[in-house]
């Protein structure tokens, strides 16, 4: 085969410092459009963004040469460079780490979906109870003492 060929799609969930609710509804949807020119300035493809007043959730295609921590690294302190100098939200920053669950193809439209519901799919459940399922289900290996 003279080329690689790769579907590499990665959901990709993390907070604000401290979990506090600062994602404001009159500039939430500005967030994620500037998250979504971020990730095809790293030249990643979004897919779904969504998410509420403490957590972001982005559904991006990558590259098989893309470095994934390289990628969160940057994707976040642009962000948060931006929500403090075009919103005005002193002080602003993303929670330390995030969680990244690789999605198959056929899996796409149900997460796209499960990201465009975020605000009610929080009605029933918190960042904290949704982020363990999500670890759980995915056989990933915690400690307690980073899920806050």
């Amino acid at each position: 085969m003279s080329s690689t060929h790769t579907h590499l799609l990665y959901h990709l969930i993390f907070a604000t410092k401290h979990r506090e609710p600062l994602i404001a509804d009159s500039w939430r949807t500005r967030l994620h459009e500037y998250l979504g020119g971020c990730v095809n300035g790293l030249e990643g493809t979004p897919q779904g963004i969504g998410g509420v007043a403490d957590h972001v959730h982005l559904l991006v295609g990558l590259k098989s040469t893309h470095c994934l921590s390289d990628f969160m690294r940057e994707l976040k302190k642009s962000s948060s460079l931006w929500v403090r100098e075009n919103v005005g939200v002193a002080g602003f920053a993303w929670q330390e780490g995030y969680a990244a669950f690789t999605v198959s193809a056929s899996a796409r439209d149900s997460v796209q979906n499960y990201i465009r519901r975020q605000e009610e799919h929080h009605l029933r459940k918190t960042f904290r109870e949704e982020l363990v399922e999500f670890l759980q289900k995915s056989g990933v290996t915690y400690h307690e003492r980073y899920l806050d």
